[in-house]
């Protein structure tokens, strides 16, 4: 992505479409996710965030991991700021403005391994009051390690503002920090609504377990998902409706039929918590409730025990989300393809400087020094993306 800085502009008025569009990032940043810890730095596409990309910052820590270069700042941003092309990077970010807000909260996202938004005021470098919102997402170019950060900010400058004044960015603050942080929502205990427990019998059939499930699910709904009692009692019947439907395949077949859910052999909690929660229920939810419940079949946790092992589990139901993401994590395998390259370059022909060159205007060229000290270019890298880290670093 790209961007010519503005001059500074007129005061911003935030309407109410404007001041969601945390919300349309945030989803963005989880249609990405299909499975995974972050979404690949590889599909973030500018022509798909192009409704945002004006209040946008991406944030890359392959060259540096501690003053990582800000590789695009939205042009909204830079007007409001009254930067141009001087700010490269973390470092060059001037400490009173608007983007100082949006980058002083990197280091979370590396702590947390996941989305965090924020909101507050504060006064810029034109002695303006601001009320501000933003959001940073975390993306990666291996699948494993947090490399690029992705951020959307909103703001309003308070000058000339009459009072009462239009809805600020603070209005709608549990919005979007519900939304990043949807496991902490479900867990605040300062927001809990009465949860009267549905009455099973103990031979219940299949069906009735699954309405007593959706039933709690709706007290969860009534609360706007903030009553951590009726979250964890609905994943409570959620897995012992799981356990009761391998008794009877044929019941549960029929379910997911009438549903229209297909099964899954290779997720079979996906199914289940689309059957109980709805399958329009929000899909990172519906991806952390499956991931929950896969964790505690993992752990041979017996009918009616769930309640008790996710209320004892060290961090409730986010811990039970990462135990279940670290036991599906393949153990790394050894990789000795350097040492082998090695071995071949160290017996490898010297080669004129004019014939690795190639015909581009840069090339990076691997050099050997040998037992007499002499340095000899062996081998020419012909991976763009290396070339690209390279000339980063230069810079």
């Amino acid at each position: 992505m790209s961007a010519e800085p503005e001059a500074p502009g007129d005061v911003m008025v935030i309407g109410g479409d404007e001041r969601r569009m945390h919300v349309r990032a945030y989803n963005y940043w989880a249609s990405l996710l299909r499975g995974r810890d972050f979404p690949s730095i590889e599909d973030l596409d500018s022509r798909d965030v192009q409704d945002f990309s004006d209040h946008s910052l991406l944030l890359d820590f392959t060259a540096s991991p501690d003053n990582p270069t800000t590789s695009f700042i939205g042009s909204a941003i830079r007007a409001e700021c009254e930067i141009g092309d001087e700010v490269r990077s973390i470092a060059d970010v001037p400490p009173r403005s608007l983007l100082s807000r949006l980058t002083d909260h990197y280091m979370q996202i590396i702590a947390n391994r996941a989305p965090i938004g924020f909101e507050a005021e504060f006064t810029n470098q034109r002695g303006h009051d601001i009320c501000y919102r933003g959001i940073l997402m975390p993306f990666s170019s291996d699948g494993e390690g947090i490399d690029f950060i992705y951020g959307v900010i909103n703001w309003k400058d308070g000058v000339g503002m009459p009072a009462p004044a239009q809805p600020t960015v603070a209005d709608e603050a549990e919005e979007i920090l519900d939304l990043v942080d949807p496991l902490a929502e479900s867990e605040d205990e300062g927001q809990e609504v009465e949860d009267a427990p549905v009455a099973l019998e103990a031979d219940a059939g299949l069906a009735d377990r699954l309405s007593a499930a959706r039933e709690t699910v709706e007290v969860l709904k009534a609360a706007d998902g903030r009553s951590r009692a009726a979250l964890y009692r609905a994943l409570s019947l959620a897995y012992d409706f799981a356990v009761a439907a391998r008794r009877v395949p044929q019941d549960y077949a029929e379910l997911l039929e009438d549903a229209g859910v297909k099964a899954q052999a290779r997720a079979p909690m996906t199914p289940i918590v689309k059957l109980v929660f709805g399958v329009d229920y929000d899909k990172a939810r519906l991806t952390e409730f499956a991931a929950a419940l896969a964790y505690a079949e993992r752990r041979d946790i017996p009918f009616e025990g769930f309640l008790a092992f996710i209320e004892q589990h060290p961090g409730g139901l986010k811990g039970l989300v990462a135990a279940e993401r670290d036991a599906r994590r393949p153990e790394p395998r050894t990789d000795n393809r350097a040492d082998q390259a090695r071995t071949r370059l160290r017996s490898a022909l010297a080669q004129p400087l004019s014939t690795l060159a190639g015909n581009d205007e840069f090339t990076l060229v691997l050099v050997r020094r040998d037992a007499q000290g002499r340095v000899e270019p062996v081998s020419a890298v012909t991976d763009l993306t290396l070339l690209e880290k390279a000339l980063r670093k230069l810079a």
